[in-house]
């Protein structure tokens, strides 16, 4: 999952970056309003943390621009103001959920973690497609009956491919969802089909079908109907 942390607070953002880097998690900071729309402008993510008080602006513009632009994207709002208005008016906007400083990590975490079931899984820890299943509280796949032994990219590589099946993604967006932003610098994505091939040769060898199709000079689709 990538993850944009919109806090003005450079400690905080930085130990929410550390924990949940730990945890799996690809994530960008943006430490005001207008470097958030700029990285939400540039690229995709799949939810953000966002700071109601920033030093350039308000955090609520920044949840209208995101429910404009990408009503699907994930928002937990993380705001030191316990006022009930600024909670029902984020809520109203679309946010999915609300955390008061200070918080714990593990907490964050959890509510990350929550937010993506809802969005994605319709609030299960398991993805189940034909003889492919992900629980992704324990980041474990079967093919049938058998476990896959997968590097933690070749699981966040599946489980994005499974979120978003029958579209092309092209290996500069793959990259980025899996390594960051900064990727988009890079002169070659080699490294992708590399990932890509040892993640089919997995899947096949535990009697899976192949459904990623290389779509030449576009990217790969995972082909649910193949």
């Amino acid at each position: 999952m990538k993850i944009l942390i919109v806090e003005d607070q450079k400690e905080l953002a930085q130990n929410i970056t550390a924990y949940l880097s730990k945890e799996g998690y690809v994530c960008e900071w943006a430490p005001d309003y207008r470097t958030a729309i700029d990285k939400l402008a540039g690229y995709n993510y799949d939810m953000v943390l966002l700071d109601l008080m920033l030093p350039d602006g308000n955090g609520l513009d920044i949840l209208r621009y995101i429910k404009r632009e990408d009503a699907d994207m994930g928002v937990l709002i993380l705001s030191a103001k316990n006022a009930l208005d600024d909670k029902i008016n984020g809520l109203d906007l679309g946010a999915d959920d609300y955390l008061a400083k200070p918080f714990h990590l593990s907490e964050l975490n959890a509510r990350v973690k929550a937010i993506f079931r809802r969005r994605n899984l319709s609030g299960s820890h398991d993805m189940v497609f034909n003889e492919i299943s992900i629980n992704t509280d324990t980041m474990e796949v079967k093919v049938n009956e058998d476990y896959l032994d997968l590097t933690r990219k070749e699981y966040e590589m599946l489980l994005y491919m499974l979120v978003n099946k029958n579209r092309v993604l092209t290996k500069q967006s793959i990259a980025e969802h899996l390594w960051g932003d900064y990727m988009d610098s890079v002169d070659s994505f080699d490294f992708v089909y590399q990932h890509i091939k040892n993640l089919r040769k997995k899947i096949t060898k535990a009697g899976g079908k192949d459904y990623i199709q290389t779509m030449y000079g576009s990217g790969y689709k995972f082909n649910a109907k193949a």
